[in-house]
């Protein structure tokens, strides 16, 4: 239930940033002028986006159990806490412009402080938080083979799903909502194999 809540969570995120504020790190703010409601509501959406994706860690680790190779759960759970970092200064960062501009309107737009944050929260996301993603997912899938954690097919989708990022991230715009899809499938997977598997003991 964690990661399928994270997974909703973080796409209203992204259709809320996406719909309000311009993809071109280099556009001068005019978003800025025509209201910041729905960037508000996607910043304040994070911390339980964030809530629920560490909730939703724990219980792969937990599920794991004796089977957690010491190696994969290290990068498994750093790159999670590593990605979580990265969004969450991402979203203050543009909460930090929002407040600059509701403070100075008339000198913040098209100026070299908004043109900083900006570009450090494109750049968070865009860059490094997709690459830690892809991480997570390469790392969560190899587990997922070793141990059957998932169907085969789904460990394999998630090994596509991240070279998707690494390599699409830079021409397909919206390539980040890959991955809370595939967290959706992972976790949507594990649900009905425990109701399967729930309903068929005696």
């Amino acid at each position: 239930m964690a990661g399928i809540l994270f997974s909703l969570l973080l796409l209203a995120v992204f259709l809320l940033m996406r719909g309000s504020v311009p993809a071109d790190p280099l556009e001068p703010g005019a978003w800025l002028e025509g209201g910041t409601g729905n960037v508000a509501l996607a910043l304040n959406l994070v911390p339980f986006a964030g809530v629920a994706f560490l909730w939703f860690v724990g219980f792969l680790r937990d599920r794991l159990g004796a089977q957690e190779d010491q190696f994969f759960a290290t990068i498994f759970l750093g790159s999670a806490v590593l990605l979580l970092a990265m969004l969450f200064t991402a979203a203050a960062v543009i909460g930090a412009v929002i407040l600059a501009f509701h403070a100075a309107p008339g000198t913040l737009i098209n100026s070299a402080t908004f043109h900083f944050g900006r570009g450090l929260a494109y750049g968070m996301v865009n860059v490094y938080l997709v690459k830690t993603a892809s991480v997570f997912m390469i790392t969560t899938s190899t587990i997922a083979l070793y141990t059957g954690l998932t169907p085969r097919w789904l460990a394999h989708g998630g090994y596509t799903v991240a070279a998707i990022l690494l390599i699409g991230s830079y021409f397909i715009d919206w390539s980040l909502v890959v991955f809370p899809f595939w967290v959706l499938l992972v976790s949507a997977n594990i649900w009905f194999e425990r109701d399967h598997g729930a309903q068929q003991a005696p």
